[in-house]
Formats: structure tokens, sequence, C-alpha cells
């Protein structure tokens, strides 16, 4: 069951980012500072955050979103993450099949993903191919010499 996310469901999320590995601290803030924006500003319409729950009602994983600011029809999927225990079971593609048709009902024309180069996110990277994004954009040594910033879409 893919849902809104609500207060309750923050200590769950922050607890996923922490076990997947894949996030620094200051990764982490900064997704929490967007779920506070989120909880904390019902008004505002940067960020839209869901959460998916597994068939025992627990948070299974989470995804935050938003219209790309100065465009018409694109929107930003920010963060994605699934517990450890739980990836392999389809949760990941159906918070990102979730958003396609979300998007299309919005007419929207494109989703835009940005992630490393680092081999860690290599099956990050794979699996948004494996859902039809293509590499539209690569920006050599962004986050550090080294480390790309490799950006994807899917257009509508």
């Amino acid at each position: 069951m893919i849902r809104s996310m609500e207060k309750r469901d923050k200590e769950a999320i922050l607890g996923i980012l922490d076990e997947t590995g894949m996030f620094t601290p200051a990764e982490i803030a900064v997704a929490e500072e967007i779920m506070d924006i989120y909880l904390d500003r019902p008004d505002q319409t940067d960020y839209g955050i869901v959460v998916i729950e597994n068939a025992a009602a627990a948070i299974a994983g989470y995804m935050s979103y938003g219209p790309t600011p100065l465009t018409d029809g694109a929107y930003d999927l920010y963060w994605m993450a699934v517990a450890p225990k739980e990836q392999g079971r389809g949760h990941g593609k159906a918070l990102v099949r979730w958003l396609e048709d979300q998007v299309k009902s919005w007419e929207g024309r494109m989703i835009i993903i940005e992630t490393s180069s680092q081999l860690k996110y290599r099956p990050t990277r794979e699996f948004y191919v494996r859902l039809g994004y293509k590499e539209v954009a690569r920006i050599p040594d962004f986050y550090k010499p080294g480390d790309d910033r490799i950006i994807y879409a899917k257009y509508f």
C-alpha cells in the first residue's frame, strides 16, 4: 500500500535511510529537512512524500518528489529508499510506477532523477534503466573529484 507520509512515519524512514548504508549523515540530514518541510507546512507544494507498507503494515520504503522549479511539466524524484530486508520485493518499482502514474495524471512531461556515479550506486542506476529511464546528462566531478552527477529522465 502506498500512502502519504505522516508524522508517525518519520523515525521509520530515517531508520531505513541509515540501514541502507547508501546515504551519508549529511544526505540523511537533507532528507530529514525535506520531511520536516512536508510535514510542518501542509500548504507547501514543493515536495510530496509517500511511503509503501509491507504486508504487515510496516514501512518498507519511501519516496520524495516534486515539481521541478521553473519548468512546465517536469518532476523530480528526489529521494527513494527501501529497507534492506524489503529489497527485491517490488517496493521500489511500485513507488516509481506510482509516481509515473501521478505525473501523467497531472499532465506532466517527464520525471528527472539525479544520482552519483559512485560504484555503490551502480545497482540503483541499473534499477532506473530497467524501468525505462535514460541517462541524459553527466557532470564530471560534480560531487567530488571522481564522483559524477548522473541525470536520468523518462518522458511521457
